[in-house]
């Protein structure tokens, strides 16, 4: 009898949880490169630098520019104030509205000129392309001096932590995971909630943590799977996208369990059994229903036997329901001495 949490694993494949395309924004000559082909960039990192020497030299006129629209723009502000003083006597109203109409056409230049400026600074910007978060890069597409447009692909950056995985749940192991949260063992599926252990292919236990972060909102007609999403923790980046793994996933709360040794069980035609030795010490056959694998080679059994029941679970091979036998009492763990015990 042990303290469980029933959890289903599904397959599934690693991906990364930001994934970008690296493109010019202005065009010019790459002037420098400044990582190397698959570093472990950081966020602002500068990565390539293009000529920015035309950039300046617009974002310099579009300077005295603005500052010629300001002086426009102040000589036509005390042409008007003059004007607006003397109206009704030396200046007509013609005049009067001229000069308003001056003041406007200034304002409007100085916007323009402001404009202007803004855009120069953007473009001069540009010029610098940076990691827009920490990542993994992938090899540069064009070398120092190649020319570059507006669009031009330079690379790609993929988040690695935290990573995803991506994985299907079938239509039945969605409905078992509802009729879980109803009995209000679990929280719901959509609450983000939810823990699960992840691991690749060559990973024997669950070294990797994280929480269902997504779930799709219909299932898939044709396979009656739906579309779920693990966030996975990968501070030491060893998880890479494109990856096949697994996740597990608790489908039960703490109970406690019946568990046999796996080696324990035996078939009988198209039934899983046990031997179990009765008071008289008889060896009979029981049929078992079983439920999911456990750790440490262990079953869990849902019916067919008590916790009273002294279960045969080394000299099977010896063994026939109805023989007569003299039990010992054994470990409930794989591989024990093939010796006729019970537990």
């Amino acid at each position: 009898m042990r303290e469980i949490t029933e959890h289903r694993e599904f397959a599934g494949r690693f991906e990364p949880s930001a994934a970008v395309e690296i493109r010019a924004r202005v065009t010019g000559h790459i002037e420098s490169i400044g990582f190397a082909d698959g570093d472990l960039v950081q966020a602002g990192q500068l990565l390539f630098a293009i000529d920015p020497r035309p950039y300046r030299a617009r974002l310099d006129e579009a300077r005295a520019s603005l500052a010629s629209a300001a002086a426009q723009l102040e000589l036509a502000d005390r042409e008007l104030r003059r004007a607006e003083q003397l109206a009704g006597n030396a200046v007509s109203r013609a005049t009067l509205e001229q000069h308003q109409q001056q003041k406007k056409m200034a304002d409007a230049a100085r916007e323009l000129a402001e404009a202007t400026l803004n855009r120069a600074e953007i473009e001069l910007g540009f010029t610098e392309v940076r990691a827009p978060f920490t990542g993994r890069i992938s090899n540069r597409r064009l070398d120092i001096g190649a020319l570059v447009t507006d669009g031009t692909m330079l690379t790609t950056v993929v988040a690695l932590d935290p990573i995803y995985f991506v994985f299907d749940m079938s239509e039945h192991d969605l409905l078992t995971y509802e009729e879980a949260v109803r009995r209000g063992g679990l929280p719901t599926m959509y609450g983000r909630q939810i823990p699960v252990e992840a691991k690749a292919q060559r990973d024997n236990d669950w070294p990797y943590q994280g929480i269902i972060d997504f779930v799709d909102n219909r299932l898939e007609a044709g396979a009656g799977t739906i579309r779920t999403r693990a966030r996975i923790s990968n501070t030491n980046q060893l998880l890479t996208p494109g990856q096949f793994g697994r996740v597990r996933l608790p489908f039960t709360g703490s109970y406690t369990a019946m568990l046999v040794p796996e080696t324990a069980l035996l078939t009988d035609q198209n039934r899983r059994v046990l031997l179990v030795a009765s008071a008289d010490d008889t060896i009979r056959s029981v049929p078992v229903e079983l439920g999911p694998h456990q750790p440490g080679g262990l079953r869990i059994v849902r019916g067919g036997i008590s916790p009273d029941d002294r279960v045969v679970i080394s000299g099977l091979l010896r063994a026939r329901p109805g023989q007569k036998v003299t039990p010992q009492r054994g470990d409930a763990v794989p591989g024990a001495s093939d010796t006729l015990a019970t537990n």
